[in-house]
């Protein structure tokens, strides 16, 4: 259990925590106006329609309203975009995480459920536990690490997981069948139609995506040097399917980015010491 214990718990910088954390927090309001504007239709929709999710079962909780979509809707931009400044960590970050727990069971208890956002929950989960961590802080975290690992494990197995359940229930069958010419069908762009006329590519892109999503978890025994190779493939495999048939996986992108040393990109920082430059002294050589 030793080896398993330092790898869960392998020590970060708290700024890379930092830095995650702002990132993590400004989206959640993004997500509510821009990604999933729809959730808030469910203020007006019939309670009767409302099945909640087994979480939503064992926990009680209420049948959406019109006052509790909006209060929930609310309380998340506000809390959020506080959350997101670092200031009281543990108290505005449970209360983001249970709020935005609470906005996911609104919007996935009405017969669709998605798989992008195991990651964000998680992640939403684990960073109150690490307390405060301040950009540009280069101490080492135990409990930093070991969120940023949960939530590392947590994008994987989005990944693994999805490819079991396309042999759970598509089988052997699902890589040779028809799913992706059903999709550009449906939902394709210009470029998936160019793409789609190539005899036999779908279905190799098929086998990719099943290669892809089981080899998933090889990720985490890539030498750390290189690992951000391996989550830019990442990337590119997402801006594809994007490209392609316009499903966004955004939640999970900001998920994914716990594999990177985000901590460097400092723009707020950088673009502060430029203007605070000092301007040249005046030579004091006569002319």
């Amino acid at each position: 259990m030793d080896p398993l214990m330092k790898w869960l718990f392998a020590p970060v910088p708290l700024g890379r925590i930092a830095a995650f954390r702002t990132l993590v927090y400004l989206f959640v309001p993004l997500d509510l106006v821009v990604f999933t504007p729809w959730v808030r239709s469910h203020a007006n929709t019939p309670g009767d329609l409302y099945e909640p999710l087994l979480l939503g079962r064992l926990l009680h909780l209420p049948t959406p309203t019109h006052l509790l979509v909006w209060a929930v809707f609310w309380a998340l931009i506000v809390l959020s975009v506080a959350a997101a400044t670092g200031r009281a960590p543990r108290l505005l970050g449970w209360a983001v995480f249970a709020l935005y727990l609470e906005w996911m069971v609104i919007a996935m208890s009405y017969g669709k459920v998605d798989h992008d956002r195991v990651g964000l929950l998680v992640a939403l989960a684990v960073l109150p536990t690490v307390g405060r961590a301040r950009f540009g802080d280069k101490t080492l975290s135990e409990a930093g690490g070991w969120a940023l690992r949960v939530t590392q494990i947590a994008v994987i197995c989005t990944y693994f997981l999805a490819a079991w359940a396309k042999l759970r229930f598509g089988g052997l069958d699902w890589p040779t069948s028809a799913v992706l010419a059903q999709a550009i069908i449906r939902r394709g762009t210009w470029l998936a139609d160019e793409i789609a006329v190539i005899p036999g590519l779908l279905i190799a892109a098929q086998v990719g995506i099943m290669l892809f999503e089981l080899l998933s978890p090889l990720i985490f025994v890539v030498p750390q040097r290189f690992r951000w190779l391996g989550v830019v493939f990442f990337y590119s495999f997402h801006l594809m399917t994007f490209s392609m048939i316009t499903i966004s996986f955004a939640p999970h992108l900001i998920a994914l980015a716990s594999f990177l040393s985000i901590e460097r990109l400092r723009p707020l920082a950088r673009l502060r010491d430029r203007f605070r430059r000092p301007s040249p002294e005046p030579s004091l050589t006569p002319p």
